[in-house]
């Protein structure tokens, strides 16, 4: 059964260049031959694709420019069949992500934020029959959008729909106080982080203890552990351990996206918490034996 889902977030066209060697060993200053592709990006954008991917009915909010990167995005959209109404935002810029992708896979971004600050309450369509919110933490990060970020929220707990929330990067924290973003925690239903992001706001790397920490905030928490796979914890169950699917690592650029995706098509399906982190590990290997961050038309999982 299909699951009616709102993906609240960042809105990215993805520049890929696989590069031949680590970004470190550039020749700078000189050229370097490499392959160089576009895909639609941005946190948001890629968990909506992922949903799509795995059936669902899926709205995008966020905000992109009227230009040549915007309508690539909403192209794409439309091939999926994600929803995204009004997003087109006038006398704006679409964000670009530069993603250097190395030969094992690892990925060095430059990001330009472009349209999607600016969020506000408006932006979120009517909440009738929707079974699942995702949100991914470089919305209420942006200065712009936080305050219509959380008005949004507000109003999504008042209808008693579960969100689960993504913090986003160290990096993207940083200019926030922890304790400001622990706040949002507690009104998000699950959390889902990875391993950097898990420690740097428990300050523990015990990530058992961590997701024990979480658990004050959430109902559910779950630390992405890369190569190692995945760990959980929910109130009232034991600590879950997942390992990772053996796949060809090919471009590592959204797996943690494709991993929510899995993780909330399987819950919102009725799998216990297990099988949906079993679900979420089985999506995400899937995603980084592919060049790209999002699940595309055909796409079989």
């Amino acid at each position: 059964m299909s699951a009616k889902v709102f993906c609240i977030g960042d809105l990215m066209l993805d520049i890929v260049a696989q590069i031949p060697t680590s970004p470190h060993d550039l020749h700078l200053g000189n050229d370097t031959r490499t392959v160089i592709s576009t895909h639609g990006g941005g946190a948001g954008g890629n968990v909506a694709s992922w949903l799509a991917v795995l059936g669902n009915d899926v709205t995008m909010v966020g905000r992109i420019g009227d230009d040549a990167a915007g309508a690539a995005i909403t192209a794409e959209f439309d091939a999926l069949g994600i929803s995204y109404g009004d997003i087109v935002k006038d006398g704006l810029h679409t964000g670009v992500v530069i993603c250097l992708v190395d030969p094992s896979g690892e990925r060095t971004m430059l990001a330009d934020n472009g349209a999607n600050a600016g969020l506000s309450l408006d932006d979120l369509p009517a909440l009738d029959g929707v079974d699942a919110i995702y949100i991914t933490g470089y919305a209420p990060l942006a200065p712009l959008s936080r305050i219509g970020v959380l008005e949004m929220v507000r109003t999504i707990n008042a209808r008693g729909i579960p969100i689960f929330f993504d913090p986003a990067t160290v990096g993207g924290m940083k200019d926030v106080p922890i304790d400001e973003i622990l706040s949002w925690c507690e009104l998000m239903n699950t959390l889902i982080m990875n391993e950097e992001e898990a420690i740097y706001l428990s300050g523990s790397s015990d990530l058992e203890a961590a997701l024990e920490f979480f658990l004050e905030y959430a109902q559910r928490a779950i630390i992405k552990r890369g190569s190692q796979g995945a760990i959980g914890l929910e109130r009232g169950g034991e600590i879950i351990s997942v390992g990772t699917r053996a796949t060809q690592v090919i471009d590592t650029t959204g797996a943690g996206d494709s991993f929510a995706a899995g993780f909330i098509d399987a819950i919102t399906s009725g799998s216990n918490f297990a099988q949906a982190i079993e679900r979420a590990s089985a999506v995400a290997a899937h995603c980084v034996a592919i060049v790209g961050a999002r699940g595309r038309v055909g796409t079989q999982i």
